[in-house]
């Protein structure tokens, strides 16, 4: 598996100040020197963490492989259009939440992602959609047109360790199998730390792992280049 790392709380620590430290770009190459697969922004409607000159600064740094997260809005499309980032993630959201709570409901609004995916598959754009564990929202995912699905591991990991984990990670498992048996390829991200991460090898075949709180909680005791390596050894099986 590859590992993602997800820097959007560097930005919420520079915000807490302003100005520019700790800054983001650093942070980005730090992860892909330590070998990360890609870098995770999730550009927010309200800009709460990382802000649009954030993005387009990643999006320019040669080698850096830009996936940006983002709601199904106009307004993120036509970024995303502009920007042309390696990949995007098609998430959730609403502005009271602390974080994304849970998956986006792809089947209730098939038309709309159907017109929302297109031209981003077009622009050569690497489409993921966010979403639960669920068979339904799986099959929506692909009738959308999306390559890529991320499977959203909150419940599991609010689960693990508790008697509802096997449950929770059963879904994962099982909605990951039958997305495969679509050609779907499948990520899994939100909630995943140094604990339960352990558990994503017993899926087959997942691609990406996109991990981010966890990483930051634990540069602030190690550093970050030792809080990627610990992860990555981690992802990799190692």
């Amino acid at each position: 598996m590859l590992l993602g790392v997800n820097i959007d709380h560097v930005a919420t620590l520079r915000n807490a100040r302003g100005g520019i430290e700790p800054n983001v770009l650093t942070a980005a190459r730090f992860c892909m020197d330590l070998g990360a697969s890609s870098i995770t922004t999730h550009l927010r409607e309200d800009r709460r963490h990382i802000k649009d000159s954030d993005v387009q600064s990643i999006r320019a740094l040669p080698k850096v492989r830009l996936n940006l997260e983002m709601a199904m809005t106009d307004e993120m499309q036509d970024i995303a259009l502009h920007l042309r980032p390696h990949a995007v993630c098609i998430v959730p959201e609403k502005r009271q939440e602390l974080t994304t709570e849970g998956g986006l409901d792809v089947a209730g609004q098939l038309d709309r992602a159907t017109e929302f995916v297109k031209p981003l598959v077009e622009r050569g754009i690497e489409v993921s959609m966010f979403i639960d564990p669920d068979i339904a929202q799986v099959s929506a995912a692909y009738k959308a047109g999306a390559p890529f699905i991320e499977m959203h591991t909150g419940r599991y990991s609010e689960d693990f360790g508790t008697e509802r984990e096997e449950e929770s990670f059963q879904a994962l498992k099982g909605a990951a199998a039958f997305a495969q048996t679509l050609g779907l390829k499948v990520n899994a991200g939100h909630g995943l730390n140094y604990e339960n991460v352990k558990r994503m090898h017993e899926i087959p075949d997942l691609v990406e792992l996109n991990i981010g709180h966890s990483i930051i909680a634990r540069a602030v005791f190690v550093g970050l280049p030792q809080a990627v390596k610990e992860m990555k050894e981690l992802v990799e099986g190692k």
